[in-house]
């Protein structure tokens, strides 16, 4: 086959791969914005965003500053979640985690993301004893409760928030590896690839230019949905006094330091709770709905 021949098969190639991601993409959207339960959870998602970036300016009060003098007070006007065991404003305090509780689910998954797509790409596209390697050791992590090995990451490398995100962003890698591979697997022996190295495509401009690209939309699902288990875990290890520290208005330590205090207020862990419930609840139902627009099987 002559070099004008290879060139016109990989044009072909390129113009029907980008007519059919387009479509795909047409068609996710349109399966997305019929499926009411995934736009509210969009917009539950988006309301969170904007609290977070807004925060300085929503919150009525400082989330540090003490008040001795109105501690433990129930919700009323001035104070709509009341006020904890130091007198400071629960609605403010959880305006401003919401900013942590979205960029310890963000940072972390990306952590995850950029670690385990590139281990499973590199498995799924090589094979051979890179695939037996890579997929042994995540085997090995996978092997562990997931929540435990945060708990023994973290415990390693000492509490604090940043030290979560990292342990998040590990203990979330294997999964995206192994999903990777399967997507790598599936699309290496496509027609436009094997046109492309015809034409001398190097193996890393074929990983960047077309494989990743093209197995891209089942990680967005699961990063969607990863997110909401990144809060949960992050929650619970504040919970636990292994993230966030005092004075941080962070959920999981609010909860943590409100259950002493149930009898007599339990507003205290009741509203942190339940703003982990809402955001949480939103990032599953906006994940559930993104997997259902991607999937070939549901129809218009």
């Amino acid at each position: 086959m002559s070099q004008i021949d290879l060139a016109l098969q990989q044009d072909e190639s390129k113009a029907e791969q980008t007519y059919a991601s387009r479509s795909q993409w047409k068609l996710m959207l349109g399966r997305f914005k019929k499926n009411k339960r995934a736009l509210f959870g969009f917009w539950m998602v988006i309301l969170c965003l904007v609290v977070a970036v807004l925060a300085k300016w929503i919150a009525p009060y400082d989330p540090i500053e003490q008040n001795m003098e109105i501690m433990l007070e129930g919700p009323s006007w001035s104070h709509p979640f009341g006020t904890d065991e130091f007198g400071r404003d629960i609605f403010s305090r959880i305006i401003h985690g919401t900013q942590i509780s979205l960029m310890t689910g963000f940072v972390g998954v990306l952590i995850a993301v950029v670690i385990g797509v590139a281990l499973g790409t590199i498995s799924g596209y090589f094979g051979g004893l890179a695939d037996s390697m890579i997929m042994r050791i995540m085997d090995i992590f996978m092997a562990f409760p997931s929540f435990l090995l945060a708990l023994a990451i973290v415990s390693v490398l000492g509490p604090g928030m940043v030290n979560v995100m990292i342990a998040i962003g590990i203990f979330s890698v294997p999964t995206f590896a192994r999903l990777s591979r399967s997507s790598v697997i599936a699309i290496k022996d496509k027609e436009y690839i094997e046109a492309v190295k015809a034409m001398g495509g190097s193996h890393f401009h074929i990983i960047i230019k077309h494989v990743i690209p093209n197995s891209i939309a089942p990680i967005i699902v699961l990063s969607t949905m990863r997110i909401a288990t990144a809060i949960i875990t992050a929650a619970g290890l504040s919970f636990l006094g292994m993230g966030a520290q005092p004075p941080t208005p962070e959920w999981g330590a609010m909860l943590s330091t409100g259950r002493e205090y149930l009898r007599v207020a339990p507003h205290v862990s009741t509203m942190p709770g339940l703003a982990i419930m809402f955001l949480v609840l939103g990032f599953n139902m906006l994940g559930d709905g993104l997997r259902d627009a991607l999937d070939p099987k549901m129809k218009l």
